[in-house]
C-alpha cells in the first residue's frame, strides 16, 4: 500500500532572485530534486493572502468557504480541548490593564510565570445556562470555549489588538448573537473581578513583573462536525506538529495527532524527534502530515539568515532521515512569508512532488524561481490534494 509524507515548511517562499530558499545549501534535497516534479502553490487562489488556518484547510482537501468557521475552534482543539457542536471557541491573551480598564500590555510582558494559575482560575464559569472553559497554552496565550444552548460566532472581539486602548465591548453582527455578545462582556466583567487581585498577580508584581490582570478574546469560532479525511478520501492520516493551531485543523478533519517531545513550533524545535515520529508513523497511516513553522518566524521578523539556516538544518536533520521512507512525498509551503514583507503575502509558494513515476523536471535546485517553470504549474491546495490522492491510488475519476 502507498504511503505519503507530506511536509509543510510553514511560509517557506519569498520573492526576489535570490531567496532563502535558493541560497541555502540543501544536499539531500539537491539529491532528488532533478527526479521530481515541481510547481507553485496559490493555497487559496492567486492573488489570494492565505491565512495559517485557511491555508491548511485548503491544505488537507477542504475548501475554506464551505468549511472554514473560525481560527478559535482550532485553537481550542489543539490545545487539547474537547469541543461538542455549538460551542464557540477563541483564542485568549492575558493582559496587563488600569483601573479604567485600558490595557497596557497586550501580552502581560510574556512571561509565563503563574499563567496557568491565572486561567484556570477563569475555568468552569458559569454565566446563566452557558459554561466557560478556558485552558492555558503558551506564555499569555490560551484557549477559551462557551458551550450552551444558541450561541453564535457572529460577534467582535473583546482584544483591540492594540494597546493604550480599553478593553472591547463585544457587538453582536447580527440579531442571532445578542446572547453570545451578553455573555461575553459578562465574561469580562467576572475575568476583572477575578483577576485584579488574584495571589499570583501580587507574586507578579513582588518579582518585578507586569499583572495579567484580564483575558481579552479574539477569532471567534463555532465548532460543527465534518466528514473526516477518511470518510471523504478514504485516507488514514496522523498530524505531526509542534504549534496548537496546525494540531487542531488536523484534528478538525479527523487526523490523528500526537505530540512529540521537543516539537515546539519555533525555531529551536527537535527536527530529528519529529523525523523520528515520522518515520515510526509510517507503519499505520496512509498520510504522514509534518509541519515546520521557524520558516515562518524568521519571515516574519525579517531574518533572511536566519530563514535559510532553517531550511539548511530542515534538510540536514530532518529531509536525510525521511526522504525515501515513502512512495510519495510532498513539500510545500503554506503560503509564503517574504522577509522583505515580514508578514503572509499572495505569492505562490513553491511546491516539490516526487515519486518514482512522477515526471521529472530534472531542475538542480528547488526554488521558487525553478519551480515558476515546473511540469505540476500551478495548484491550489485543494488541487494538490487530491494530486496526492491519485499517486496514493486514492482519486477517483469524474465521469466514465
Amino acid at each position: 500500500m502507498a504511503k505519503a509524507l507530506f511536509v509543510v515548511m510553514d511560509g517557506l517562499g519569498d520573492r526576489g532572485a535570490e531567496t532563502p530558499l535558493s541560497k541555502a545549501k540543501t544536499p539531500n534535497l539537491d539529491k532528488i530534486t532533478p527526479n521530481c516534479s515541481l510547481g507553485l502553490l496559490y493555497t487559496l487562489g492567486a492573488g489570494q493572502i492565505p491565512g495559517s488556518d485557511t491555508a491548511h484547510l485548503a491544505l488537507f482537501g477542504y475548501n475554506p468557504h464551505k468549511y472554514y468557521r473560525g481560527r478559535g475552534p482550532f485553537e481550542a482543539l489543539g490545545a487539547g480541548m474537547e469541543l461538542k457542536h455549538g460551542d464557540v471557541a477563541f483564542r485568549a491573551n492575558l493582559c496587563t490593564i488600569d483601573d479604567n480598564m485600558v490595557i497596557l500590555d497586550r501580552r502581560a510582558g510574556r512571561a509565563d510565570y503563574g499563567m496557568d494559575k491565572i486561567y484556570a482560575t477563569l475555568d468552569g464559569m458559569k454565566i446563566d445556562d452557558v459554561t466557560v472553559h478556558v485552558l492555558h497554552t503558551v506564555e499569555h496565550r490560551g484557549a477559551i470555549v462557551f458551550s450552551g444552548p444558541g450561541l453564535s460566532a457572529s460577534v467582535t472581539n473583546t482584544d483591540p489588538h492594540e494597546a493604550n486602548q480599553p478593553v472591547a465591548q463585544a457587538k453582536a453582527l447580527d440579531s442571532g448573537a445578542e446572547k453570545m455578545a451578553k455573555v461575553m462582556n459578562e465574561f469580562t466583567k467576572k475575568a476583572y473581578e477575578l483577576l485584579k487581585d488574584h495571589p499570583v498577580n501580587k507574586e507578579r508584581i513582588e518579582k518585578g513583573l507586569k499583572p495579567a490582570n484580564m483575558a481579552v478574546i479574539r477569532g471567534a469560532g463555532v465548532f460543527e462536525k465534518i466528514d473526516s479525511l477518511k470518510d471523504r478520501f478514504g485516507l488514514k492520516a496522523i498530524c505531526i506538529a509542534g504549534g496548537a493551531l496546525y494540531k487542531g485543523v488536523a484534528k478538525y478533519v479527523g487526523m490523528d495527532v500526537i505530540n512529540v517531545p521537543g516539537a515546539t513550533g519555533t525555531t529551536k524545535t527537535d527536527l530529528n524527534a519529529k523525523a523520528q515520529a515520522v518515520i515510526k508513523a509510517a507503519d499505520d497511516y496512509d498520510l504522514v502530515f509534518a509541519h515546520i513553522k521557524g520558516t515562518d518566524s524568521c519571515g516574519h521578523d525579517g531574518d533572511f539568515e536566519g530563514k535559510m539556516k532553517m531550511i539548511e538544518r530542515a534538510d540536514a536533520e530532518f529531509f536525510s532521515q525521511v526522504i525515501d521512507k515513502f512512495d510519495v512525498f510532498v513539500l510545500t509551503g503554506d503560503h509564503s512569508t517574504p522577509v522583505a514583507a515580514k508578514r503572509h503575502t499572495c505569492d505562490a509558494a513553491p511546491i516539490l512532488f516526487r515519486n518514482e513515476t512522477a515526471r521529472p523536471d530534472g531542475a538542480k535546485k528547488f526554488t521558487e524561481l525553478n519551480c515558476a517553470g515546473g511540469s505540476l504549474g500551478q495548484l491550489t491546495g485543494t488541487e494538490l490534494m487530491h494530486f496526492i490522492l491519485d499517486y496514493l491510488h486514492k482519486g477517483h475519476m469524474f465521469g466514465e
